[in-house]
């Protein structure tokens, strides 16, 4: 309990407590979740709800608060994944890659709509 006490002592920064009341309420009103403060898992959570968000206030708040925050920068989001509107995509190259193959001789096309491999 010490460890996760002084893991979590940027807690105690007003500035920074309001940084993360905001980002929980903003996720109460998108996703209909409830975040406490004493959850084992609050940094992960609030990070996984951040990027998952169509919100721009979410997204801009969350920021604000890893720039503060310095072990928060650890939990952003790998450079490899591609989202889009929220959601993670394949990569188009490796989805594309055996698809092209099976569509050849059949002269359809395959494109990227939203998205999704859509086949012509």
């Amino acid at each position: 309990m010490n460890s996760m006490a002084s893991e979590r002592s940027w807690l105690l920064d007003p500035g920074l407590l309001k940084l993360v009341h905001q980002c929980r309420r903003l996720i109460h009103s998108e996703f209909g979740v409830k975040l406490h403060l004493t959850e084992a898992l609050l940094e992960q959570r609030l990070a996984t709800y951040a990027e998952q968000s169509r919100s721009t206030d979410l997204s801009r708040t969350w920021k604000a608060l890893k720039e503060q925050v310095p072990g928060l920068e650890a939990l952003s989001e790998v450079p490899g994944k591609r989202n889009y509107r929220g959601q993670q995509i394949a990569d188009a190259m490796s989805s594309m890659g055996s698809a092209d193959d099976e569509h050849v001789n059949h002269k359809t096309k395959t494109i990227i709509y939203r998205g999704q491999v859509m086949t012509q």
